[in-house]
C-alpha cells in the first residue's frame, strides 16, 4: 500500500516509519525541510518518497499524491511559540482540503484523551483537530493516548531529568494527577493495527497501559526501576507559571513545553475502557517493564527518535539548508588548524561530540554557558544528543543544531540555538591529516560585535582546549 506519512521527522512517525516499511507498504513522508529527513538510517530507503511541504502554506500541499491508500496524521505544535492551537487548527483545516482531493481511504490521527468537560489549551486544541478531520470525506479513526513513555519521548525524558537529578523534589500539588501511561512500542501496534481496518472507520479510541498512576507514582516507579532512592514533598503554594519554571529549569523542556504540560497536568487523564487491545492482539505493556525497555534502547544506541529533535529555533523548523552555507563578509572568525597523527581517531572524537563526551576542554564553562542559556529562555545544554556515536543533519546536540554531518567528507556543521545577539557556527574539517576547527559568528547590531569582544578570553582558552584534545 501506499502510506502518507504527516509530520514524519517527529518522535512518533520516526517509530512508525520502519514497521511501515517492514510491512511492505511504500511511504510517501511530508515534510517541511528534506535536508532535515536522515534517509540513510532506514533499511529500504527505495521505499521512501520525499515531499517538501508546510501544512500552514496551503498551495504547498499541492504536492501531494493523488492515489494514496491511508493517512497518518502525526502533526502537533505544542512546543511552539505563540498560539499553537490556532497553528494547529489552520494545519488541519489545510491538509482536509488537500486530501479530499486524493483516493484515501482513511485518516489515522493521534491525539489526546479527553474525559473532562474543562480541557487543558493542549488537549482543547487536539479535540479540535479531530474534529475538524472528522468533518473530511475520509473516515477517520482517532487513538487517543495519555502519558507516552519511550526511549526519547518527552515525558520518559522529563521524569527522567527529575529522577535522576533531585534526590528531595518539592513539587507542586498537581503530582496526584492520575494519568496511564502507555508504552511507545504499544502505540506503534496500535496505530499499525488499525491501519484500513473498517471497523475502526470514523471512531475514536483511548489506547493505554495497564496502570492507573499519579505523576507522584510515576516519578517514584521510575527511580525504583532505576534503583535510585527519592523524596518527592509536595506543596500546594507553586502556582502554574512557578510550576512551568520548575520544570523548565530542571529538565531539558523549554519554557513553552513545559508550560502547556503543567496546564495538562491539573486534569486526570484516565482512559475510557474499549476492546480495541483484544480486537488488534496487542499485549499491553507495564509501567516499569515500559521503562526498563526504553533504557534497553538508550544502553544499546538504539534511540530512533527524540522529542528534542524538534525542540529548537523557529527559524531552522523550515528550509535549514540556507543555513548551511556559512557567511564570509560582516562575521568574526576563530579558525583553528591542528595536526593530527591518527585522522580516524580525531573523526572518531568530532562525531562524539557534546552530550555525555562534553566538548573535551573546560567542560564546566560550556555548562555555565548552557545555564545561562536557560536563564534568559534559551534551549540550554540538558538535550544531549540521541546517540552516543551517529549524529544526524537536523539532530539537536546540546544546544547546537546539526546543519550537516558527513563522516566520509569527515565534516561536522553545528548551528548555534544558544541565545545570541546574532548567530554563530561551529565547524570542524579533516583533510589531509590537519583538524580545521572554524567559530564564526555574524552579530547583530553593536550589542553583537560588543558580546563578541567580551567573549574572546574565553573563546582563547575554550577553542584551543578542544582543537588539541582532538587532534591529541
Amino acid at each position: 500500500m501506499k502510506i502518507l506519512l504527516t509530520g514524519a521527522t517527529g518522535y512518533i512517525a520516526q517509530r512508525l516509519l520502519p514497521v511501515l516499511l517492514e510491512n511492505g507498504h511504500h511511504v510517501v513522508c511530508v515534510v517541511r525541510d528534506i535536508n532535515r529527513f536522515n534517509i540513510s538510517k532506514f533499511e529500504n530507503k527505495e521505499a521512501i518518497s520525499l515531499i517538501e511541504a508546510d501544512l500552514l502554506d496551503r498551495k504547498s500541499l499541492d504536492a501531494l499524491p493523488n492515489d494514496i491508500d491511508a493517512v497518518y496524521y502525526l502533526v502537533h505544535s505544542m512546543s511552539s511559540n505563540g498560539k499553537f492551537s490556532s497553528m494547529e487548527e489552520k494545519c488541519a483545516a489545510n491538509f482536509v482540503e488537500a486530501i479530499n482531493k486524493t483516493s484515501a481511504g482513511q485518516i489515522i490521527y493521534l491525539s489526546g484523551i479527553v474525559n473532562k468537560e474543562e480541557l487543558s489549551e493542549h488537549l482543547s486544541s487536539r479535540k479540535n483537530v479531530e474534529d475538524i478531520l472528522a468533518a473530511s470525506s475520509k473516515p477517520l479513526t482517532t487513538l487517543r493516548a495519555g502519558i507516552i513513555v519511550g526511549s526519547g519521548s518527552a515525558s520518559f525524558e522529563i521524569i527522567r531529568d527529575l529522577v535522576e537529578k533531585l534526590p528531595v523534589m518539592i513539587a507542586p500539588k498537581w503530582l496526584y494527577t492520575k494519568c496511564q501511561p502507555i508504552s511507545i512500542r504499544n502505540v506503534i501496534e496500535f496505530l499499525y493495527g488499525v491501519l484500513l481496518k473498517e471497523d475502526t472507520f470514523n471512531h475514536h479510541y483511548d489506547i493505554y497501559g495497564p496502570d492507573i498512576l499519579t505523576y507522584k507514582e510515576m516519578l517514584l516507579q521510575f527511580a525504583e526501576t532505576r534503583g535510585l532512592k527519592r523524596h518527592i514533598i509536595t506543596v500546594p503554594v507553586m502556582t502554574p507559571r512557578l510550576s512551568s519554571y520548575w520544570l523548565y529549569f530542571v529538565t531539558s523542556t523549554s519554557y513553552s513545553l513545559a508550560k502547556n504540560l503543567v496546564e495538562s497536568m491539573k486534569i486526570d487523564v484516565v482512559a475510557k475502557e474499549n476492546q480495541l487491545q483484544q480486537t488488534l492482539g496487542i499485549k499491553l505493556i507495564p509501567y516499569k517493564e515500559a521503562i526498563k525497555i526504553a533504557f534497553d534502547k538508550i544502553e544499546q544506541n538504539l534511540v530512533l527518535s527524540s522529542w528534542k529533535d524538534a525542540m529548537g529555533q523557529a527559524k531552522l523548523n523550515k528550509n535549514l539548508s540556507k543555513h548551511i552555507k556559512v557567511p564570509e563578509y560582516g562575521v568574526f572568525v576563530d579558525l583553528k588548524k591542528s595536526k593530527t597523527k591518527d585522522a580516524e581517531l580525531a573523526a572518531d572524537r568530532i562525531f562524539a561530540i557534546g552530550g555525555e563526551a562534553g566538548w573535551y576542554y573546560a567542560d564546566w564553562l560550556w555548562n555555565f554557558r548552557g545555564f545561562l542559556d536557560k536563564l534568559f529562555g534559551g534551549v540550554g545544554l540538558k538535550r544531549g544528543r540521541k546517540n552516543r556515536r551517529f549524529i544526524a543533519a537536523g539532530e539537536s546536540l546540546d544546544f547546537w543544531r546539526v546543519l550537516y554531518a558527513n563522516r566520509e567528507e569527515s565534516r561536522l556543521l553545528l548551528y548555534a540555538e544558544m541565545r545570541l545577539p546574532g548567530e554563530a557556527w561551529l565547524e570542524f574539517k579533516i583533510k589531509n591529516n590537519v583538524v580545521t576547527q572554524t567559530a564564526t559568528f555574524r552579530p547583530l547590531g553593536l550589542g553583537g560585535r560588543l558580546y563578541w569582544y567580551a567573549m574572546l578570553p574565553f573563546h582563547y582558552f575554550i577553542f584551543n582546549g578542544m582543537i588539541n584534545k582532538i587532534t591529541e
